[in-house]
Formats: C-alpha cells, structure tokens, sequence
C-alpha cells in the first residue's frame, strides 16, 4: 500500500489515501505527511476507524501534545475523558452521553464561539501547531469544517498593505472570542489562562519561508493601536482572508481525521441542528506555533515600544 496525497483546490488541503494511520507508523510515512502538511496546510484521511488511545498516539508523531484549555478549568468529574490531551467536540450534556446539551447549557454557550472564525489557542503564548479531529458520529445535515488559507490571503494583499501589516502585534484572549458572542461565565482560580497574549499578525512558516496571517477571534485588539480602530480593521482584514476562493469547507463522513496547521490556516464549525442530532468529533493538538513565534513575539513587541 502507497501513500498518495491528492490536492482538493489550488494548492490548499490534500486528501491522503493508502496509509492506515490506526497502526504504527514508519518514519518515511511521518516525513511524507510532514511535507504534505507543509505544502497543502491541511490534510484529510478518510475511513480511519482509530481509538482514542490511537488518536493519541498518531498526533505524537508530530510533537508534543497540548493540554486542552476547557479540561484544565472543568472539574474532574465534569470531564467526559481524563485523558487531557483529548478534546471533547461533541453536543452531549455533561456527564451523559445518552442526552444532548439543553438550549441554555452553560457548555453550549461556550461552545458556539468554535462557529467563529480562530485559530486553535491563539490566547496562549505559544498557539497550537497541528489540530486532528476525528469523526465518530455526524449529524445527517450541515456541521461542516470551514478552512481559510491564510497563505493565500496574505499573498493577496497589495504590497502597501502587506507593509503595513508586517509589524503589527495582536492581543489575543479567550475571553474576547466569548465576548463576541456574549458568553462570560468562566470558573474561578483561572485568570492567568484568560490574559491577553501578543502574536505577531505576520508569521512565516520555519521551512518554506512562506508568508501566513495569523487572524483569529480571539484577537481583541492591536498593540499601540485605539480598541475600536483595531477592531474595525482586523473585521476587514477577516473578511479579505475569507472569501470563497480562500476556504475548503470539509464535509464530515465517520472515520474522517482532518489535521491542519494553525500557522497557515484560520478554521470555523458550521450550524447544525444541535438540539436534535448528535455530533461527536475528537481533539488533538501539538504545541508550538513555535520558538520562532516567541522570538517573533520579542521582537515585534520591541519594536513596537520603541
């Protein structure tokens, strides 16, 4: 059995076919799909019946494995796995996976916050590097994945205003992302988790030199710069970077892993009826936009001071 990536649209997102990613992979198998990240920003391998101890165990080939925000603030009995690398993507109510979340579940409200576009865990000093999600069970209509290269919108930019974004630094937090959507209502004992943190809006990939914006919506504003200026210019930028000609939408089908790379790659759930259908999906995700985002981070912030 070969491995073979085929390109979805115009360079961005790659279907990966003849690999069984539920076994031990070889070193040659984690290289190719290494480049094939680095080249397509987001990958899709169907039919892949995996486990979460599998799940687990694939996401590793690629780096260290993040702890999920919303299990370190959930009491241990309000997990659904103890597990803290995995991700609960699901509508269940908590605790009973025989129920689905009421109208008003405080969870709920949490959740539809992943309907906007972001990037996974833009709000900690060092993001996230891969997401994985699986699929175990879809709903029968909607709840696709959308994906925005955000290689191409960068690309796409003139050059007076990719001047003038390269040196800008962005707050990100959580809380505003929640904001946006009127949730406020976090445990106690975890402010430090929900600061804002500063990314450059500009990144450049460590090995193909390429250019990407670094959008989210937990971005609440720019540094040096007035709040609602800020916010009036990242919803234009956000909307350059999400045309149709910039997004792969991924239509889920049981057994589906889609990994992508948050350094190239903005994301968002679409609506589905939540209240009647049953959506149950995994998380992984590697550490580390990386040590070149911290130095990044130094950098631009003491320019910004100066």
């Amino acid at each position: 059995m070969t491995m073979v990536i085929r390109a979805v649209q115009n360079g961005f997102a790659g279907v990966v076919t003849g690999i069984d990613i539920c076994a031990p992979l070889a070193p040659n198998q984690i290289a190719a799909i290494e480049r094939g990240m680095d080249d397509y920003a987001v990958l899709t391998f169907p039919d892949q019946p995996l486990t979460d101890p599998q799940q687990v165990a694939f996401t590793a080939n690629f780096g260290q494995l993040e702890i999920t925000l919303a299990g370190q603030m959930a009491k241990p009995e309000e997990r659904r796995f103890q597990q803290l690398e995995l991700g609960d993507i699901s509508n269940y109510a908590k605790g009973d996976t025989t129920r689905l979340r009421e109208r008003a579940d405080r969870a709920r409200m949490y959740a539809l916050a992943n309907r906007l576009w972001h990037s996974d865990a833009s709000f900690r000093a060092v993001g996230a590097g891969y997401t994985l999600l699986h699929a175990r069970i879809v709903p029968s209509k909607g709840a696709d994945t959308q994906f925005a290269d955000m290689r191409a919108a960068y690309d796409a930019l003139s050059a007076k205003e990719k001047a003038e974004v390269e040196t800008l630094v962005c707050e990100h937090s959580i809380v505003f992302s929640r904001q946006e959507i009127g949730f406020a209502d976090y445990n106690p004992g975890f402010e430090e988790h929900l600061k804002p943190v500063p990314h450059k809006l500009v990144l450049t990939h460590p090995k193909s030199g390429r250019k990407s914006l670094y959008l989210s919506s937990h971005i609440g504003g720019i540094v040096g710069w007035p709040v609602p200026e800020a916010r009036a210019f990242l919803r234009d930028l956000t909307e350059h970077a999400t045309q149709p000609q910039f997004v792969y939408a991924h239509k889920w089908k049981v057994g589906d892993m889609v990994m992508w790379d948050n350094r190239m790659v903005m994301h968002r759930a679409t609506r589905f009826d939540d209240l009647k259908e049953v959506r149950d999906l995994r998380r992984t995700s590697l550490k580390g936009v990386g040590l070149e985002v911290k130095a990044q981070q130094a950098t631009a912030l003491a320019e910004a001071a100066a």
